[in-house]
């Protein structure tokens, strides 16, 4: 009676084994070892945009940001972070998108590269999450050139494209624009 038991469940385990197998497309199966990275995902004009986790040191609430007279468009003003001044600037001209109305709805990210420090005002975050690095893949090739120049690659998250920008090449073009106005 017992090997009679034990039968169905052997001939269970090997019709799923068979269509694991079958499937063979690998879909479901996480490499474990897989490189992760973080990424903070936000919207900017609709559409859905990430900087890499690590270049990101806080989100904030929105504040109240100063205005400061001769700045170029791109800097919104300044804002205090315990103690600390902040450059806000908005990246809507950079990636090809109308300055959005500012309002106590948005959110500012505290971002750091190479030296360079900024809040940046994005209309809200929608996640910071660890994902393999490989989903990541190269941009189509239908974005406008005045964003090609700015993002990394894309990758979809929650059924949508999120567009993976390039901070360090926003900010070297902040820093050109910067000079410029000198």
């Amino acid at each position: 009676k017992n090997c009679m038991e034990t039968t169905p469940s052997k001939n269970k385990k090997k019709k799923i084994i068979a269509a694991v197998k079958k499937r063979g497309d690998g879909s479901d199966v996480i490499d474990v070892e897989e490189k992760q990275s973080q990424f903070v995902i936000f919207t900017i004009g609709g559409s859905q945009y990430a900087f890499d986790g690590e270049e990101m040191t806080e989100i904030l609430d929105f504040m109240p940001i100063t205005y400061v007279p001769g700045s170029p468009d791109f800097i919104l003003g300044i804002i205090n972070v315990r103690g600390n001044i902040e450059s806000v600037i908005s990246i809507n001209s950079f990636i090809g998108l109308q300055n959005e109305e500012i309002s106590d709805c948005r959110r500012i990210i505290i971002a750091e590269k190479n030296g360079i420090r900024s809040g940046i005002l994005v209309k809200d975050v929608e996640d910071v999450l660890d994902l393999p690095e490989k989903i990541v893949h190269e941009s189509l090739s239908t974005l406008s050139e005045t964003i090609k120049h700015f993002v990394k690659g894309e990758f979809e998250y929650n059924g949508k494209t999120v567009v993976f920008l390039n901070l360090e090449k926003i900010f070297e073009k902040i820093c050109e624009a910067g000079n410029q106005g000198a």
